[in-house]
């Protein structure tokens, strides 16, 4: 026990010492999690360019002309007639979409037809495109009811039922608080990782055997340092920017050790089969985004082809990401998520008697060849 303690201590002084390992494990999650919200801290697309083509240029158009011209989402650049004129515009990408008011539609409206309105967006950016319709929806809707409510009784029209889109889990409806509780998990498998390996393998450089003692005292200090990294993000950072938390604390208290314990066993593994330590960072630059994207936060796993669905499942990162949003920010019971954690410490296991097998047996037996 006391050389347990002695090695525990150490590795913390390591850390501190090798400005690297200390920079990736440490600092770097706090600046991550400042940096990263910052730069969403808007939430949502605003103030968007959009066309208008205003082919009956009536007392009805006018006003859903200026509802529109009211909407926070969306900036009137350009009243037209011409259709092929604003459809340039959106391809030189001057605008993001179209309101086409076509011709008779005050007298299309009161024969009780739909009117024709017509809605042309630019799918190039999806969350732009999204603002985009709800502030043009909105105007429109605002103003058909003001008209329906002059002249009512000429018109056999009525809209449909309003829809009122109420946000379950991510309450903000901001892509902010969207990405931001995903993105912090993999921050800290990424940290742990880069910064553990680059540990392990400047140990190795210098000729290091780990003893069965100092494995465990490793794992233990890393194993601190994540959970308190977790608990920073998940806590301090999601409560200063508003993110949903909180859903299922105890839940996440039980994951999080479990989560870290996978990456430790993952770090150990990659820092025992690279030469020096700047060989982590090659492997860090080519798997970060691919292991964002597997996640299914940038794109749903509904949509990948099956067998990428089955390898992005395979990944820790891809079970955690989804784990702690579900117990973060859904509060799901924590028997939903307990697939995912028998997994996770399944791999862990496995990975950590690797580990274990090539820093202290392997070099044992070495040792004792020599």
């Amino acid at each position: 026990m006391k050389s347990f303690c002695f090695y525990y201590i150490q590795t913390f002084k390591n850390i501190v010492a090798n400005s690297s390992v200390f920079t990736t494990l440490i600092a770097a999650v706090i600046m991550y999690s400042f940096f990263y919200p910052t730069a969403y801290k808007a939430q949502s697309a605003a103030d968007i360019p959009i066309v208008i083509v205003d082919q009956e240029q009536s007392i009805l158009t006018s006003k859903i002309i200026s509802q529109a011209a009211n909407s926070p989402h969306i900036r009137i650049t350009t009243v037209t007639d011409n259709f092929l004129e604003a459809e340039k515009l959106v391809k030189n990408q001057k605008a993001e979409g179209i309101l086409l008011l076509p011709e008779n539609l005050t007298n299309s409206l009161k024969r009780g037809e739909m009117g024709g309105i017509g809605l042309y967006l630019s799918t190039a950016y999806f969350i732009r495109t999204k603002e985009v319709g709800i502030g043009l929806a909105t105007s429109i809707e605002a103003s058909l009811q003001e008209y329906l409510e002059k002249f009512g009784k000429a018109s056999s029209f009525h809209p449909e039922i309003s829809i009122h889109q109420i946000p379950l889990f991510n309450t903000l409806s901001g892509y902010g608080s969207y990405i931001f509780p995903a993105v912090s998990s993999l921050i800290i498998h990424q940290t742990i990782l880069l910064g553990l390996a680059m540990l392990i393998a400047s140990y190795r450089e210098k000729g290091w055997v780990a003893n069965r003692s100092e494995f465990f005292a490793i794992f233990a200090t890393i194993l601190t340092i994540g959970c308190l990294g977790c608990l920073y993000l998940f806590g301090f950072t999601f409560w200063l920017y508003e993110y949903p938390h909180g859903g299922n604390f105890w839940g996440m208290l039980f994951a999080v050790p479990i989560y870290v314990s996978c990456i430790i066993g993952l770090a150990m593994l990659v820092g025992s089969l690279v030469d020096m330590p700047e060989r982590v960072g090659h492997l860090i630059v080519v798997t970060s985004v691919p292991l964002f994207l597997l996640t299914g936060t940038a794109w749903p796993h509904q949509a990948m082809p099956e067998w990428m669905q089955w390898f992005a499942w395979i990944l820790p990162s891809t079970n955690g990401v989804q784990m702690f949003v579900q117990l973060n920010q859904m509060g799901v019971p924590t028997s939903i998520v307990m697939p995912k954690l028998i997994y996770l410490a399944t791999v862990a296991a496995i990975l950590l008697a690797l580990s274990y097998y090539r820093l202290v047996m392997m070099k044992s037996i070495k040792k004792e060849a020599d």
